[in-house]
């Protein structure tokens, strides 16, 4: 078996609008095309031996065993490696269960596709099923242990941290879009100017002199103290001198720890000797030159935690520890302790492996223990000297103990710090009672504390602290995202979004808009080349400043990994034509409508799909989408419009000239044609079929008739404005046309444009795309020779697979079909084709180059006006 290609999709895409994180791997069967599960010999037995737990894949069988069955009965390679790549996800703590196993047009080859939580885990599953089957059909030993602890390393690598996780969670429970930035754990939330960030806890509203202030150990107990809140006593030493008179002063026990420590480290607490005093004040420079020596306060580890000022959590913590049992020894202790289902690698389940480590040998010593002792029944032996749930420490929930006093000190704190998530380490005997009663005191704050203990605490009711975080990011009534407005179809995107983004633009809103030849905010370009894909879109999402998105999404990007938002507001499809068949498993117009469709899928319900009703597969999908609908067509007496005038919807139809909105029966016209110069004087209808998609889309937004109107009037096509879309320069003899048509439908509204042309020649600049089918390619010379009386076929800059000679004969056969004598002359390179055109031109001659490289055209015709009109300047 062979992988042909693996594709990690991130958004809403072909196979699953809600699933947006599938991995989809193209897999080449080869020779297992012909060997069905049950045809190879003891596979059954094998693959239910290394991986049980495949027993519960209910499959299409919809019991219990329902796989196993199908394996018994035979089944395909690729719908077992579907499986495995799910099952072995699920075992490394990720669970998964959506898949899905398609045979291509080419037979024997297969996408097998199956979600992931983590992409680089995803693509490892992926990769090591498929050496999972191949050694299960071979009879080979496979360790599948160490797949699982590879997936798990892989998996702690790359992932989210749990406070992280949490919030994300939460606002994606909200519908709240969120987008990761970076590989560490800064997440934006929102989309453009309703953004917000956080980073591990810590927000973007968190005070920077807040954090400073916390990471200050002695600066926040000095002002803890001087706001009457028990804090330990004790000094800052920078060396052994200053330490033996801290201690002098304030007795043993003591707690050494760094000054900017964080997480328990560097700290060595219950300090009760001189010797041990020395090894804590080096252990702790290791970390910080300051090192903060204080009283050792007895009692329990407190952890409260206050978000935006309101205490939401408490937890006792404890440090990682096992109980003897008169016959286990320390190291058994920890691995029949580790055994706990609640502990896992990292931070996969509620507690995490205990691990053997310096902190715990320098434990064992003090007790002059070593991993070999074995404790009395019932003696707790600390592993750990601080409690920190990563090294393995547990938490006890005891939010609904804290004492009201204590409460209102939490809350306090958090204001005097400056905090607005904020966790305070309490070490006391509980939180029942007033710390002043119970002698406890305030022994940290901490400007982005851990959550899990309070997410899933090993004792004690779970508490939802994400929760408060986002309220406070996105309190009631705050909008979290910015109007989207997607794009897509055949021909016209990239116009219908100009146009749209126009709109938007004139109406006061900072637009970011992507298309076919850029990024853009407002009329600004940030970013050029062909910009129709999940990254370009997110680089608008993600731009603080943008208000209002308009997105051209083509095929290719919906494809490869997705669309680059979750929901947008209104989807338009502005046609499905012939294009791009034959590529990617899209062999038909059907074909292309699933994909195309991913847009309007992703549309609110409460948003609009703008269909072309004069398109018929656009047409087909109307009955079958989830939000409003809405069409538009260049004849009020088409059927869909009737149709929809009856039953009162909105519609928008070209009719006498004017553009025009419909509800049912009732007209409210736009403006004419005519009026609107990307229309070319109302003769390029295609150019009208445009600003009806845009019109429409921008009235459903809820944008006025009066404005639409304006806006629409005041869109001047140009090559900076519009590149490659009608661009038409004007010279003294003759005009160039300069258009980015390329494949049938495209020459088509070309051709309809140049029947309202007056001209005495008409010549064509054409070429033949090489990744397009023969059938394409013949139409397009078949269209040329219909409408340009002399045809120069030029070459594409990338050919694609094919030769310059085999796309040029297709070509020619379509220009001889054409039913006319047309001459014709072969210039491979587009400027010399260029030059030699306007070389040859008579007065009155009508050049029209189709090109695929528009800049250089364009550059090119420029200079040659620039010339021209040099010229006549020096004739003057």
């Amino acid at each position: 078996m062979k992988i042909e290609k693996i594709q990690a999709l991130r958004g809403p895409n072909i196979w699953s609008i809600r699933r947006k994180k599938l991995i989809q791997m193209r897999l080449d069967l080869e020779e297992m095309e012909n060997y069905p599960t049950n045809k190879i010999e003891g596979f059954r037995e094998r693959i239910e031996k290394l991986i049980p737990s495949l027993i519960t894949h209910r499959c299409s069988e919809g019991v219990e065993g329902g796989f196993f069955h199908r394996v018994e009965t035979g089944t395909w390679m690729g719908h077992v490696i579907e499986h495995i790549a799910l099952e072995i996800q699920t075992l490394a703590g990720m669970d998964v269960g959506f898949g899905r196993t398609r045979e291509t047009k080419t037979p024997g080859v297969y996408n097998v596709v199956f979600n992931y939580i983590e992409e680089n885990a995803g693509i490892f599953a992926a990769e090591e099923s498929v050496k999972i089957a191949e050694a299960l059909i071979e009879g080979k030993d496979y360790d599948l242990n160490a797949c699982i602890h590879r997936l798990k390393e892989i998996r702690e690598r790359v992932r989210l941290g749990p406070s992280t996780g949490s919030i994300v969670e939460e606002a994606a429970s909200r519908r709240i879009p969120w987008i990761r930035l970076g590989t560490n754990s800064l997440v934006q939330l929102g989309y453009g100017v309703n953004q917000q960030r956080f980073q591990a806890t810590i927000t973007g509203n968190t005070s920077s002199i807040a954090v400073d202030i916390a990471c200050n150990k002695e600066l926040t107990k000095r002002m803890l103290h001087d706001a009457a809140i028990p804090v330990p006593t004790g000094e800052l030493v920078v060396d052994e001198e200053e330490l033996n008179a801290v201690i002098r002063k304030i007795g043993y026990p003591i707690v050494i720890k760094p000054l900017d420590g964080n997480h328990g480290k560097g700290s060595s607490i219950n300090v009760n000797d001189w010797d041990a005093a020395k090894i804590g004040l080096e252990h702790a420079q290791k970390y910080s030159r300051k090192v903060i020596v204080e009283k050792y306060i007895t009692g329990y580890d407190f952890r409260i935690l206050v978000i935006n000022n309101k205490m939401v959590a408490a937890a006792r913590r404890v440090p990682a520890h096992v109980v003897g049992d008169g016959e286990l020894n320390l190291q058994q202790l920890i691995e029949k302790e580790n055994k706990d289902p609640r502990r896992g690698y990292g931070h996969e389940n509620v507690l995490t492996e205990i691990e053997v480590d310096k902190d715990t040998i320098e434990l064992l010593d003090k007790l002059q223990y070593t991993l070999e002792t074995i404790p009395q029944r019932g003696e707790v032996v600390y592993l750990k000297s601080t409690a920190n749930l990563s090294t393995g420490g547990t938490s006890i929930d005891v939010t609904d103990m804290v004492h009201p006093e204590n409460i209102t000190m939490a809350e306090r704190i958090s204001k005097i710090i400056g905090l607005d998530v904020c966790g305070i380490d309490v070490m006391a005997e509980n939180l029942t009672q007033p710390l002043k009663e119970s002698g406890g005191a305030i022994i940290e704050v901490n400007a982005a504390p851990g959550f899990r203990m309070h997410l899933a605490p090993s004792e004690g009711l779970p508490r939802n602290v994400a929760a408060p975080v986002v309220d406070m990011l996105y309190p009631q009534g705050k909008p979290f995202t910015i109007p989207i407005i997607a794009v897509t179809g055949t021909n016209g995107k990239t116009t219908t979004t100009r146009l749209i983004s126009h709109i938007v633009k004139s109406n006061g809103y900072r637009v970011g808009f992507t298309t076919s030849d850029g990024i853009y905010i407002q009329n600004t370009m940030l970013s050029k080349g062909d910009t129709t894909g999940p990254l370009s879109a997110e680089f608008i999402l993600k731009d603080p400043t943008v208000e209002f998105a308009v997105l051209e999404t083509a095929r290719g990007g919906i494809l490869r990994s997705g669309l680059g938002f979750s929901q947008c507001d209104i989807g338009v499809l502005t046609n499905i034509e012939e294009d791009h068949l034959g590529m990617n498993d899209i062999h038909s117009l059907k074909d292309l409508t699933k994909v195309k469709r991913v847009v309007l899928d992703s549309v609110k319900k409460s948003g609009w799909s703008v269909l072309n009703a004069d398109n018929e597969y656009s047409m087909k999908i109307v009955s079958d989408l989830d939000s409003n609908v809405a069409i538009f067509s260049m004849d009020e007496n088409n059927p869909h419009i009737v149709k929809f005038a009856k039953e009162g919807k909105i519609t928008c139809v070209y009719e006498e000239g004017f553009v025009t909105i419909k509800k049912g029966d009732w007209k409210i016209r736009i403006g004419k044609a005519k009026d609107f110069p990307i229309t070319m004087e109302g003769k390029a209808r295609f150019m009208i079929e445009n600003v009806l998609a845009a019109s429409l889309a921008s009235y459903l937004y809820g944008f006025g008739i009066e404005d639409i109107s304006n806006s629409l009037r005041t869109f001047i096509p140009s090559a900076q404005l519009t590149p490659g879309r009608l661009n038409i320069f004007k010279f003294k003899n003759f005009k160039v046309l300069i258009d980015f048509a390329h494949n049938p439908s495209g020459y088509e509204a070309i051709e309809d444009y140049l029947k309202n042309v007056e001209s005495t020649k008409k010549i064509g600049i054409i070429s033949g795309v090489g990744d397009r089918r023969d059938n394409d390619i013949r139409e397009c010379g078949k269209i040329a020779g219909r409408m340009f009386d002399y045809i120069i076929i030029r070459n594409e800059k990338h050919l694609r697979g094919r030769t310059e000679d085999e796309i040029n004969g297709l070509i020619i056969d379509g220009i001889n079909s054409a039913g006319r004598d047309v001459s014709y002359e072969i210039i491979p390179k587009e400027i010399e084709a260029l030059k030699h055109a306007m070389g040859m031109a008579e007065e009155g001659t009508f050049i029209t180059a189709l090109s695929d490289v528009i800049s250089n055209a364009i550059d090119l015709v420029q200079e040659y006006q620039a010339k021209e009109l040099l010229e006549d300047d020096k004739n003057l």
